[in-house]
């Protein structure tokens, strides 16, 4: 575990909701008016986590400026899982395993929304490399919107391992590239699959790309070349989703 700061009220909300036995201390800024964080307080206290009082330029010293809104928490962050449970992680989830693989995201307002549109399509695990990438940092925490303490993180030593370990495992890889013809809506998503996308600029790696059974794009219309990797994300999760129950509707012959 790492002690951090969690900054702002999705933030500390999460932690209170999900993990408050991490929860080491909470700063609340003196004389608020701000009803959420009031309700935050006295959710800490009925919690066991005492709040202190702190004016608003001691929180503004703590976060170096950030935008706390009022709240402040010192946080014993998990680490993330290592490669070993990911098999664990899939075998529960059978087939219905939906994993989402991320090749080198740097910046941590993507990996934030990333992993809150991953914590809404109820993914199984988000495979990250522990090198090469933002780690689960306050930003992200606050960006996730609590999903980063709710959503199973693998940081993988070796992310080619950690891909073959997936394809061991029965699950099939579909990658997300801008200069491919198929549709990812004419891929079929059914079963245990892994979604993989790659980073801001570079997207994915070859040999990431190569460890994949499909390639396929997001059809566009407009100029723009390439989405945003959250809103991507966000995309082909739902389109996963989409699939899945349109097959689960379908009368058994």
């Amino acid at each position: 575990m790492s002690n951090e700061l969690l900054i702002g009220i999705h933030a500390v909300e999460a932690a209170l909701n999900h993990d408050v036995g991490n929860l080491v201390e909470l700063y609340i800024e003196n004389g608020t008016q701000n009803a959420r964080v009031k309700e935050l307080g006295e959710r800490a206290r009925e919690l066991g986590v005492k709040p202190h009082a702190r004016d608003r330029a001691a929180l503004d010293k703590m976060t170096g400026g950030g935008r706390h809104q009022g709240v402040v928490a010192r946080y014993n962050a998990p680490a993330a899982l290592p490669d070993s449970a990911l098999a664990g992680l899939v075998e529960a989830a059978g087939r219905d395993a939906l994993v989402l693989v991320l090749d080198g995201v740097t910046d941590p307002h993507n990996f934030g929304a990333c992993l809150r549109s991953a914590e809404a399509a109820g993914v199984t695990a988000v495979v990250v490399p522990k090198d090469r990438a933002v780690g689960v940092t306050p930003t992200v925490r606050r960006a996730s919107a609590g999903a980063a303490d709710r959503v199973p993180i693998v940081a993988a030593t070796n992310l080619a391992r950690a891909l073959k370990a997936l394809k061991d495992a029965g699950v099939w890889l579909v990658g997300l590239a801008g200069d491919t013809e198929q549709s990812v809506y004419a891929v079929d998503l059914d079963g245990p699959i892994a979604v993989v996308l790659g980073g801001e600029g570079e997207g994915m790696r070859r040999l990431t790309r190569e460890n994949c059974d499909f390639v396929a794009k997001i059809p566009m219309q407009g100029d723009i070349e390439s989405l945003n990797v959250s809103v991507a994300t966000g995309i082909v999760l739902f389109e996963t989703l989409r699939q899945r129950k349109a097959k689960q509707a379908r009368p058994s012959r």
